[in-house]
């Protein structure tokens, strides 16, 4: 059983419009007999390698490679010539579907070769790679067995309500994006693309599309909240709203709680090798925590909740030891979904615990709460610092929109606190400002402004970028 059986069943459902981008839309028959078509074109390649955007021959590239037994690969469009030109290299003999492409796997097709999917689960279905915010990029292998325990395992099949739709404005190269159309096509729900975000546009098409699900990164979000700015979002069919791929700044969740107060929120935490999310705070934890006076409660807000069905987590310190609630250290996950696994090696212990390089904690009740990568830590004066939340804390102040807090080399505490944010203000009051919501030794060293923050395409903080600029500009 490969991941085509969700189109088949999908198909065997009725004939119904699945997935719609610019005003068009494909049936699930449509769809299958398209990628069906594309198998054939497919069948003698290594691989099939998407570069465009949100299209509908996206979930027809996906399913055709299916049929015909080879990995999906969805590279960044938006690199530059010579890294795409490197990464298409990595993958002799495969078929290159470039923009100009896409609208040839949407023609009629002519006599198709009809033929069942591929029987090994165990078979790589899809290469992704990762966003590479404090490495280079790795290929992460998923193999059809990790999607399928994703979907069955958090879906009911044609669980969704006549005229649900969901919004999928996420790239094809992120594992949200992607998993977004196999659960939703799993659940029921039409799939409306977006092919470029913009908040003013996004806003439309729920509103016009009569969206009732979406899912956005953080960046995204902050985006739709500053757009509408005190206003209400007036979008009646959102029933659900996810957000994930990084950390959501606290403020901005409280922002856009108040500004969609008929809609459900989920965090999703997840990574590229699991296979979409492990955890996730549902709608009831938002709310609950937004009005609680139990401190508890309240801070789950900042959490990321509790593992989805078939999924462990066990927090360990630098030794491997286990810890326990409230200890802080590296994140371990295991479970079906999670693969682990990269090209040229790497993946799971023996006992099949993968390790995150996060860092965080599990309460009491079991909900996890990320500082952040382990790589991010500061260590001051031998004091390890998140600065997760010394940025939540920057952000509340007035005029700044985007926060980065960093460790500079210093001779005496090891590492200084720099912290980088855009917006405006004075750099010695907004000092003060958190040295009374902090203690002192986390309040930052030096604040300075820039007009942006460098971030990958999916709106994740380069931060390993910012560090190596601010020390040339410190050397110069």
């Amino acid at each position: 059983m490969n991941i085509a059986v969700i189109l088949e069943m999908a198909a065997s459902a009725g004939d119904r419009p699945v997935v719609t981008e610019g005003g068009r839309s494909l049936s699930a028959t449509e769809l299958r007999r398209l990628a069906h078509h594309a198998a054939d074109r497919f069948r003698d390649r290594s691989a099939v390698l998407y570069l465009g955007p949100n299209h509908l021959a996206h979930p027809v590239a996906l399913f055709g490679a299916a049929l015909a037994g080879i990995p999906f690969v969805p590279l960044n469009y938006r690199l530059g010539a010579d890294q795409l030109t490197g990464l298409i290299g990595r993958h002799p003999g495969a078929e290159v579907l470039r923009p100009a492409d896409l609208d040839a796997l949407l023609a009629p097709p002519g006599e198709t070769e009809w033929q069942p999917a591929p029987g090994d689960r165990d078979a790589i279905a899809v290469v992704l790679y990762t966003s590479g915010t404090t490495a280079a990029p790795k290929a992460a292998l998923l193999r059809h067995r990790h999607l399928l325990a994703y979907v069955f395992n958090t879906q009911d099949f044609g669980s969704a309500e006549a005229g649900d739709a969901s919004l999928v404005a996420l790239p094809p190269y992120h594992v949200a994006g992607l998993m977004s159309l196999l659960t939703n096509l799993y659940a029921g729900r039409r799939v409306v693309h977006q092919p470029a975000f913009d908040p003013v546009g996004w806003l439309a098409t729920v509103r016009d599309e009569g969206v009732t699900h979406a899912m956005v990164v953080p960046t995204m979000l902050a985006r739709i909240t500053a757009e509408l700015g005190d206003g209400q979002a007036g979008t009646p069919t959102l029933r659900s709203l996810a957000y994930g791929g990084a950390r959501c700044p606290r403020p901005v969740v409280e922002r856009a709680l108040r500004q969609f107060p008929d809609t459900g929120f989920v965090n999703a935490y997840g990574l590229t090798e699991t296979a979409s999310s492990i955890c996730v705070l549902g709608p009831e934890d938002h709310w609950q925590a937004l009005v609680s006076e139990v401190p508890a409660v309240r801070a789950r807000l900042g959490s990321v909740g509790r593992p989805l069905p078939g999924v462990e987590i066990e927090i360990r310190d630098e030794d491997g030891k286990a810890l326990g609630p409230g200890e802080t250290g590296l994140v371990f996950l295991r479970g079906e979904q999670i693969s682990g696994e990269y090209e040229g090696g790497g993946g799971p212990d023996p006992d099949n615990w993968f390790a995150t390089r996060d860092r965080g904690c599990l309460d009491a009740d079991g909900y996890l709460f990320i500082e952040g990568r382990a790589d991010d830590t500061i260590i001051r004066g031998g004091e390890n610092i998140a600065p997760a939340e010394i940025e939540d804390v920057l952000l509340r102040y007035p005029g700044v929109r985007e926060a980065a807090v960093l460790g500079l080399p210093d001779p005496e505490w090891g590492q200084r606190l720099v912290a980088v944010l855009v917006g405006k203000g004075d750099p010695e009051e907004i000092r003060s400002f958190a040295r009374q919501r902090l203690r002192s030794s986390k309040t930052p060293d030096l604040v300075v402004f820039r007009a942006e923050l460098p971030r990958t395409s999916t709106g994740k903080l380069l931060r390993r970028t910012l560090v190596a600029e601010l020390e040339e500009a410190a050397d110069a």
